[in-house]
């Protein structure tokens, strides 16, 4: 199944919202991104990132809580790959799958197991029960058989459940593919009481025009805003010329890039710290000593940021306090955190023979 993952990092891609971060995939065949509806609740757009395209914030078109689907309009220029979906489920218990995703919002993983049971009702709903890992931040991304065809979306976890998953099957996407491809391209929102899917424009707005049950359209979803102290951070960015809304990773991570450094802001509302991190580059093989003396000697020189180790990463780090920030001070100090971070790793891959993370 090795052969497979390459052609799947240039299929599967990151999301993210202000309420949550996941997984998705492009299916070229409908030119279209699929995910999960609780990946991307409560948006009518969402942050896109991929090794074929840059980031982008694209609109959602569809939204299905009944089988926890999304999907979402794929940018104009990309250079993402392709991959098949199975339209027909085939697989049997025993069965050897793939989950691959960004689990926890990092990079590409896949994650190996075995179907135990294809018949795994919840409510009126089969799904695909297998041991092949999942985590938050990779719901919505592929369950790939054998062949490397795509048999599921991968939807939920048993908590505690020893990595017991669950994937909703693929005939359950094609079914609600070729259903929003007879909207001609309208955006649409399957209602939760008939399963129909009802298209913008929406002659009875807040209704169902089959069943007359509740819906909310995406049109009618209101734009997020930032409130309290995440609000005080999100200014800060834009002074510091940032769009906001590419940078939030969730209600309380942002992250920014300048130059070849990535910074991770991550706010904990209950204790009111703000921490950013960069991670600026790994420990190679040999001249470790050097790297050592080199960050022992720059962290007398920092003010307000340290360097330090983390398993094998070199990572630049700030500290603040919500009690203490201004918009001043908070200015400063994410500026000086950038700007460090990259200046430092060229430093250090350049100068040390640290080796670079892959993004």
């Amino acid at each position: 199944m090795k052969a497979f993952i390459d052609n799947y990092k240039s299929v599967v891609v990151q999301m993210a919202t202000p309420f949550s971060v996941g997984t998705g995939f492009y299916l070229k065949e409908y030119n279209l991104l699929v995910t999960n509806e609780h990946v991307v609740r409560q948006n009518k757009m969402v942050v896109v990132d991929a090794e074929g395209m840059s980031r982008s914030l694209l609109d959602v078109v569809y939204l299905d809580a009944k089988y926890d689907l999304a999907f979402v309009k794929a940018p104009v220029e990309h250079h993402m790959g392709d991959a098949q979906i199975r339209k027909q489920l085939v697989a049997t218990e025993g069965d050897t799958v793939m989950a691959v995703g960004h689990p926890f919002g990092l990079k590409f993983t896949a994650t190996q197991g075995i179907i135990s049971n294809v018949a795994h009702h919840q409510g009126d709903i089969q799904y695909i029960q297998h041991d092949a890992a999942l985590n938050p931040g990779n719901s919505g991304g592929p369950l790939i058989d054998g062949q490397g065809y795509i048999i599921g979306v991968n939807t939920f976890i048993i908590q505690n459940g020893q990595n017991i998953g669950f994937s909703l099957p693929s005939n359950y996407l094609a079914q609600a593919l070729d259903e929003f491809v007879r909207g001609g391209g309208k955006s649409g929102v399957r209602c939760t009481s008939c399963a129909n899917i009802v298209f913008e424009p929406n002659p009875e707005k807040k209704y169902c025009p089959h069943c007359g049950a509740d819906i909310l359209m995406i049109s009618d979803l209101e734009d997020y805003t930032p409130s309290g102290f995440r609000r005080e951070i999100e200014d800060v960015l834009s002074t510091l010329h940032y769009d906001v809304r590419l940078t939030r990773r969730g209600p309380f991570n942002w992250e920014a890039v300048v130059g070849s450094a990535k910074v991770i802001l991550s706010y904990h509302e209950e204790t009111g710290m703000i921490a950013g991190d960069a991670v600026l580059s790994s420990l190679p093989k040999d001249n470790i000593k050097a790297i050592y003396t080199y960050l022992l000697q720059q962290n007398d020189k920092l003010r307000g940021l340290s360097l330090s180790i983390r398993n094998n990463d070199i990572l630049l780090s700030m500290v603040m306090f919500d009690n203490y920030f201004t918009p001043e001070s908070g200015k400063n100090t994410i500026q000086n955190l950038l700007e460090t971070a990259n200046q430092l790793d060229d430093v250090l891959l350049e100068q040390y023979g640290a080796m670079k993370r892959p993004d």
